[in-house]
């Protein structure tokens, strides 16, 4: 018997058995669905990672002040000591393959009017470095100059948010925005970043010179020291080493803000490469149990596959006898049922691939989530599926292919 008249016996057999055949495609069915809901959510969490690491900087470290001590008790974290302008400068001027230095001050309770709209915003303010430090990409416009932002002039970059709800779309620049009832002239705009990973609209701002947030607002002052800034970001330069700069960061500020030797530092030093190492080493794990689950169902679904198998051989016993008897060969009675088994598994995996695929789909509707279907874990899945069929199909194939024509015939 051919491939063909075999593969249209094994058809026929499942289909006069179409409820059993379903049954035993149904381990199948949730394995292979499962995988692909799973992985898909994954890779579409990661891509959207990725992307939120690439508009902050994958080289960006990120200086902060530690926690703060009274009585004894320790207070939350950056409510230390703030760090300064001038280590900001010492950084920048001290350790070596730095690509630009900025500090950040933020005013808040703020908002934003033009015309008869008022809208709520973020104002931060920052060095002319930071755009290029944090990637902001100047799309119309300018940003403000070193002397533009050292003598406090009253300009602003926006984002794409402020955009849409102050100026319903049109070009902003040239225009003037009132924050806190005092005039701003817009310079520039920056391009849209979109949202961060928890939510948070990184458009919806407005960048001012940190001199001018300082003096206009009132904002990023300190009893304690002089021209404190909230955060220090800092671009590590190409092919540099990001370790060596924390290392040479660490040691500088340790210095600066006289921390003895042996004691814990009151700042912080964080790099985003640290977060994607995490992130690398949770998906590792993650991507490890989703092969064991997808194992695990698999194996289930590949024993009642060999369980309903068995039941057909024997319920077809006098069938197999009468075909022996007739001149088939133990190797077409062994292919057919062989072929009957991987039947059952590819087509329970497309069909799990199709449930997967919706599963996926109505899940990213509802949790309004990314979703990345990867051709290869497709592939892999219907692969699986194959090699379950051939694996949990070959011993009762051998079985039946072992008859003895005569004993066959005689089975009631």
């Amino acid at each position: 018997m051919n491939l063909l008249a075999s593969i249209r016996v094994a058809l026929t057999a499942l289909r006069i058995n179409a409820l059993r055949s379903s049954l035993a495609m149904l381990g199948v069915i949730i394995g292979v669905a499962s995988v692909i809901v799973l992985v898909s959510i994954s890779e579409g969490t990661k891509q959207a990672v990725e992307a939120q690491i690439a508009s902050f900087g994958a080289n960006l470290l990120i200086v902060r002040p530690g926690a703060s001590m009274f009585g004894g008790r320790r207070g939350a974290e950056g409510s230390g000591t703030p760090v300064t302008d001038a280590d900001a400068e010492a950084i920048r001027d001290q350790v070596a393959g730095i690509g630009g230095v900025s500090g950040e001050v933020s005013a808040f309770g703020l908002s934003a009017v033009f015309g008869g709209v008022n809208w709520s915003t973020r104002i931060s303010g920052v060095n002319p470095a930071y755009f290029e430090v944090r990637e902001w990409v100047i799309e119309e416009g300018r940003a403000f100059s070193v002397e533009e932002e050292q003598s406090a002039r009253r300009l602003a970059v926006v984002g794409q948010t402020i955009v849409n709800e102050l100026f319903d779309g049109a070009s902003p620049v040239g225009q003037s925005v009132r924050i806190g009832g005092q005039q701003f002239s817009i310079v520039g705009t920056v391009a849209a970043k979109g949202q961060t990973s928890y939510g948070s609209d990184q458009d919806d701002i407005i960048f001012l010179p940190l001199s001018t947030v300082r003096q206009r607002f009132g904002a990023g002052t300190s009893p304690t020291v002089r021209d404190p800034v909230q955060t220090i970001y800092v671009e590590v330069g190409a092919g540099e080493s990001t370790g060596r700069v924390i290392a040479d960061i660490q040691d500088l500020m340790r210095v600066r803000r006289d921390v003895q030797p042996g004691a814990d530092d009151d700042f912080n030093v964080s790099s985003l490469a640290e977060f994607i190492r995490a992130r690398n080493e949770t998906e590792s794990q993650l991507g490890l149990l989703l092969a064991v689950g997808a194992a695990i169902v698999l194996l289930v679904g590949g024993i009642g596959i060999m369980n309903i198998m068995l039941v057909s051989v024997t319920e077809r016993t006098r069938e197999i006898g009468l075909r022996l008897a007739v001149g088939a060969r133990a190797s077409d009675i062994r292919n057919q049922f062989l072929i009957e088994s991987i039947v059952l598994c590819v087509t329970g995996g497309v069909v799990g691939l199709v449930v997967g695929i919706g599963g996926t789909i109505a899940y990213a509707n509802v949790g309004e989530l990314e979703i990345s279907v990867n051709p290869g874990i497709v592939a892999i899945a219907i692969g699986a599926s194959a090699f379950v069929g051939v694996f949990f199909g070959l011993y009762p194939a051998h079985r039946a292919a072992r008859l003895n024509p005569i004993e066959a015939l005689r089975f009631e």
